[in-house]
């Protein structure tokens, strides 16, 4: 069983600063460092520190090939990570001493994806294989249409969440992955119980994972409502947390592990993840979530 994660590679520049910046204010960083990131980097990484195995597609710019490398060395399948003349997609992040982070994001390279690519990486998957992607990249519609016309299951992570969103085939949708805000502009609901009825009315084709931040996580399927409350900790930087979340989730979820215990294993690796700077780089190994747990519980 894989995971083919079509999804980001960004080159995250990430500053510390007391505040996030305000509309014409200048302000110094206290500390600098440039670093891989992007949704998709970040999932494929915790899939593969899960014990996954993952293949990711995606595009980088032929110079920063040395980020391509450093998903190979965390065990990721990069066979399709194609390298082009077009700039990487990169982020700029400030991080508070509290944790928080504001991110602007450009798209680069990861907009070059075309559907002669989706489909030459989904020749050769299995009956059990799934599908995971982001909003970071293009030939979304194409992902989930080809991948649930070979049967494959797909997860969806809708993020950065746009109106185009809405527009996608998502009855090819099996588990949308969604945090409180993105749930809000799927279901036009406010409160979290109106935004749990809507899906339950309206999205019978699919599960649907809701990350609630320090309230935990909570996910809708057949059998009603799982709730898991998040891990206490003392959050350095939040950056990749649900994408750490994600990885850890649908590596167990997808090899048969119980929702509850699934939901578990995400929270106790993003509340790791949460207490190191830094997004790739602060997703824990699959002995430390291990560890972790015989502690916490």
């Amino acid at each position: 069983m894989a995971v083919i994660n079509f999804g980001s590679i960004n080159i995250d520049h990430v500053y510390s600063v007391d505040h996030f910046v305000r509309p014409g204010e200048t302000i110094a960083s206290s500390n600098y460092q440039q670093l891989l990131g992007g949704k998709g980097a970040n999932q494929s990484i915790a899939l593969a520190q899960a014990g996954a195995d993952v293949k990711h597609v995606g595009s980088i710019h032929e110079s920063d090939a040395c980020f391509k490398q450093t998903l190979i060395k965390h065990g990721v399948d990069c066979r399709y990570v194609k390298c082009f003349d077009v700039p990487s997609g990169h982020a700029i992040i400030q991080v508070t001493p509290g944790g928080e982070n504001a991110i602007v994001l450009f798209g680069g390279a990861n907009l070059t994806l075309a559907p002669e690519t989706v489909q030459k990486a989904l020749l050769d998957t299995g009956d059990m294989d799934w599908v995971l992607t982001q909003n970071e990249t293009s030939c979304i519609d194409e992902v989930l249409k080809q991948a649930k016309e070979k049967g494959l299951r797909v997860a969806f992570n809708p993020a950065p969440m746009s109106e185009s969103v809405k527009a996608l085939p998502l009855e090819c949708v099996d588990l949308l992955i969604v945090n409180e805000t993105e749930a809000a502009a799927i279901t036009n609901a406010e409160k979290l119980d109106d935004i749990v009825e809507v899906f339950q009315q309206q999205w019978s084709h699919a599960e649907v994972l809701i990350t609630l931040g320090k309230d935990g996580v909570l996910m809708i399927t057949q059998q009603g409502v799982e709730k898991v409350p998040a891990f206490l900790v003392e959050a350095e930087d939040t950056t990749a947390a649900g994408d750490t979340f994600i990885g850890y989730f649908l590596s167990a979820y997808s090899n048969h592990t119980p929702v509850k215990d699934a939901l578990i294993r995400g929270c106790a690796a993003s509340a790791i993840a949460v207490t190191r700077k830094g997004a790739a780089q602060s997703i824990p190994s699959k002995e430390e979530v291990d560890r972790f747990l015989a502690k916490h519980g």
